[in-house]
């Protein structure tokens, strides 16, 4: 278990009682928070999380600036992606990021994935985010209940996560609090155990912020623990100012003074890796296209390297893009890569299962107050 104390926060990191190690990652640097939920096999979900919280923490605005503050989790989005392309065992690897900007009463978030903000405001809780998952969009067209999402099969099931889409863009939020509101961002670990009703009990409960974070999680637990659980409780109005000093979580790997050391030996490895051979990496990877209506799956990339296709199809599919929810038409489109084939068809069998049935039409779902990154 990692904690961080500073006035005015708590947050704190469990691996939960089913999981081997914890990928799990989080960023308390004020104005800056942040959580990170990686996954992957091989440790590989590890990395990701720890990639993803040193590249926001190098490129984060030092204001509340929702857009600024997307730009910096694209960028650790990149950097998730070319980590992968480095190592076979990273292929494939990914992570959720819910990042906020704290300015006295304003809050600016980025947002990818199914961890969550919240914000507690005269004993009431309210989900500042949407999550970016195949359950929550069957919430959003009416499917399925939110107590039923908690305990759905496919509730691990995301639909956007930083390392899988170089185009990939975060929702933002800009959110307008009073003093004596409490932030809430968390990882899937607590809110696939607890309901939201729950959750505000237990943030009401204690005054003090790490209290409330290690109550949090310890509730986790109770309910199962099957996931790495991590929270960060923000007391707003209460926070101190950036000059106060940085406290990190176990995966916020460096200081904005490391990012130019990460570059070098990104560098360094990016020259030994220039032997691999552009046809090689093209046969290693896949993607999914929309293709005469239909879903396609080719191995390689799209478009063409000095004149030269570096795709093969591979097979059409029975999924019909007009049955599938509009965002995901929209990443159709452009195509969706993926590290390997064996993802892209496990991909295609997800995308089946949540096809509306063929006399029905997409919901838009609800009114978001969410804007896509510039």
């Amino acid at each position: 278990m990692t904690a961080a104390r500073i006035p005015g926060v708590g947050a704190l990191t469990d691996p939960g009682l089913t999981r081997p190690q914890n990928e799990d990652g989080f960023i308390v640097e004020p104005p800056l928070y942040a959580v990170a939920d990686g996954m992957g096999g091989h440790r590989a979900g590890e990395v990701a999380s720890r990639v993803a919280l040193a590249e926001l923490l190098a490129n984060a605005p030092r204001t509340a600036d929702g857009k600024a503050l997307a730009r910096a989790v694209r960028a650790a989005n990149r950097a998730v992606i070319e980590s992968a392309d480095k190592s076979r065992t990273r292929s494939g690897m990914g992570t959720t990021m819910t990042a906020a900007m704290v300015d006295g009463t304003h809050i600016s978030i980025a947002h990818v994935g199914d961890s969550r903000a919240y914000l507690l405001h005269d004993g009431r809780i309210t989900r500042v985010t949407e999550d970016h998952s195949m359950v929550a969009d069957l919430v959003r067209q009416g499917v399925l209940t939110e107590e039923d999402a908690r305990f759905h099969p496919q509730r691990s099931v995301i639909t956007r996560a930083l390392g899988s889409d170089r185009n990939m863009l975060a929702d933002i939020y800009e959110v307008e609090a009073c003093a004596g509101d409490r932030l809430l961002l968390t990882t899937d670990g607590l809110t696939g155990m607890l309901p939201d009703d729950y959750i505000a009990d237990l943030l009401l409960a204690d005054g003090d912020p790490q209290d409330a974070a290690a109550k949090l999680v310890e509730a986790a637990n109770r309910a199962g623990g099957y996931d790495n659980i991590t929270v960060i409780v923000v007391d707003i109005g209460e926070t101190p100012a950036s000059e106060a000093g940085p406290v990190r979580g176990s995966k916020a790997a460096g200081r904005r003074g490391a990012a130019p050391l990460l570059w070098i030996v990104a560098a360094l490895v990016l020259v030994l890796a220039t032997g691999w051979g552009t046809w090689s990496y093209a046969r290693s990877r896949a993607y999914l296209i929309e293709q005469n209506g239909i879903v396609a799956v080719y191995q390689g990339i799209p478009g063409s390297f000095a004149g030269v296709s570096l795709h093969w199809l591979v097979q059409p599919t029975d999924v019909a893009v007009s049955r599938l929810d509009p965002q995901v038409q929209a990443r159709l489109r452009e195509g969706i890569p993926f590290g390997k084939l064996t993802d892209a068809l496990y991909r295609v069998d997800e995308l089946r299962a949540s096809a509306l049935p063929s006399t029905a039409t997409p919901s838009p779902g609800l009114t978001s107050t969410a804007t896509p990154a510039p």
